[in-house]
Parts: C-alpha cells; structure tokens; sequence
C-alpha cells in the first residue's frame, strides 16, 4: 500500500478473484455544484495516492478541491486502494470538512479506499458494491533489522487503521484485526450489518407507492378522456368546456 507499482501492489491482494476487474478502474476525479440542493458532488474513482503518471487521486487533490467547498458533500467512490497513509489523510480531511457527507460506493472500496469510506456521515452502497479490508504491506530491501522494523511500522500502521475501522464497526476490535489479517470482502449487506455502511441504494418502498400511484392515476385520467371523446363523437350536443384534474406529489 506504499508506493508500489501497480502490478506490485494487486499482487498483495489474497483472493486474486477480483483483481482484472479492479485494475480496469480508471482515474476520474471531478467535483460538481448543485445549486439546487447547495451541495457539492465529488467523484473518486481509480488507485489511491500520487503517481507520475497521473494516473490516481491523492491526498493533494481533495484538500485542493475541499479548500473551495463549503456545505454538504455527497463523494461518489470506486477505488482498488493504494497508499495507506494518503488514504489516511483523506479520511481525517473529510471528517474536518464543515458539513454533511455522503459517500456512495458505486462499485469498490478496497483497502485505502475502505478507510476513506469511514468518514461518510452516511456511507451507501451501490447494488452489486463491495468493501475489502486486509493487511498493510510495503517493499523493503535491506537487512534483516531494516525489516523488522518495517514490520513493526505495518504494525502501527495496522492499530491506527484499525482505530479508524472501530469508529463504525459493532463488533469486537480483535474481530475486525483478524479480519484484516484475513481480508475480507463485505457485500452491500454485510457492509451494513457490521456497520460499517448506512444502507444500500435501493428505492424507498414509499417512492414506489408513489411511482406506482401516479401511473394508475394517468392511467385513469387517459380512460376518462378516452371516454369523453367517444361520448362527444356519439352523441352531438352543445359544446361544453372540460375542466381538467391536476394530481401533484
């Protein structure tokens, strides 16, 4: 998760079922006004961290595009991860930010995307969505005491990941540690049940009601003028002037 290269950095990835579909993630980073709702629209997709290639959204990038926002914000994410620290820094410059904020996990958040994810006020994940949490890992080469105090850095690194992760989970601290150590994948439902998203993208049954209300009500003005013209066509009279009904929701 530290300045890999990108082949590097999926070959840390224990289940290896996802990882073409994740590498597929192209960078997109805009940001979008609505005057409507006084809110402002992010969008985050791609690696995680600096690059020479321009090639993902780092730490740099949001506190830029933070510096000119004000009020809500709704973040829409799709990330494979990639630098911790700059996931790290994402995620403690949202929870400063001044206002609401939304995230939609529209496909993946994964690893240093997952720790961004926690700083959403209300975390919603996209149907088919997912959440992946696991290990820090790092390059090293150098003697045997150079890594054991690289491994003791991913260690510390780990607890402060892991600190993150307990502000929302509803469940033990040694169950989320060992399934970092484990990584492990959350389906949209199970993101929810340990509580770590707020809900999934579904339609309110409510919105439904209504949706459907309002097609049999169009269905049943459309019979009502179908009837009047028949009756107008068969039996001529004096022309009278209809008044029609509005229905508004």
């Amino acid at each position: 998760m530290r300045k890999f290269t990108k082949q590097d950095y999926f070959k840390t990835f224990k289940n290896q079922s996802y990882v073409e579909q994740l590498q597929k993630v192209e960078r997109k980073f805009e940001t979008y006004h609505n005057e409507a709702t006084g809110t402002t629209e992010i969008t985050i997709y791609g690696i995680i961290g600096d690059s020479w290639w321009e090639d993902s959204v780092s730490a740099s990038d949001i506190d830029n595009a933070l510096k000119n926002i004000s009020g809500d914000i709704v973040i829409n994410l799709n990330s494979p991860g990639g630098d911790a620290f700059d996931g790290i820094a994402i995620y403690n410059r949202l929870k400063k930010h001044a206002g609401n904020v939304t995230i939609n996990v529209d496909g993946w958040a994964c690893s240093a995307a997952s720790v961004i994810a926690m700083a959403a006020d209300e975390l919603v994940m996209g149907l088919g969505s997912m959440v992946m949490i696991h290990e820090a890992s790092s390059l090293v080469w150098g003697t045997k005491t150079e890594m054991r105090k690289e491994a003791d850095v991913l260690d510390e690194l780990e607890e402060g990941i892991i600190d993150i992760y307990m502000t929302k989970a509803n469940v033990s601290r040694e169950e989320i540690r060992n399934m970092v150590d484990a990584e492990t994948w959350f389906s949209a439902q199970k993101a929810i049940d340990i509580g770590f998203a707020t809900s999934t993208a579904v339609v309110d049954s409510k919105d439904k009601e209504i949706t459907q209300l309002r097609t049999q009500l169009a269905t049943m003005q459309n019979e009502m003028n179908q009837l009047k013209s028949q009756s107008q066509k068969s039996e001529p009279g004096p022309t009278v002037k209809a008044v029609g009904t509005r229905f508004i929701f």
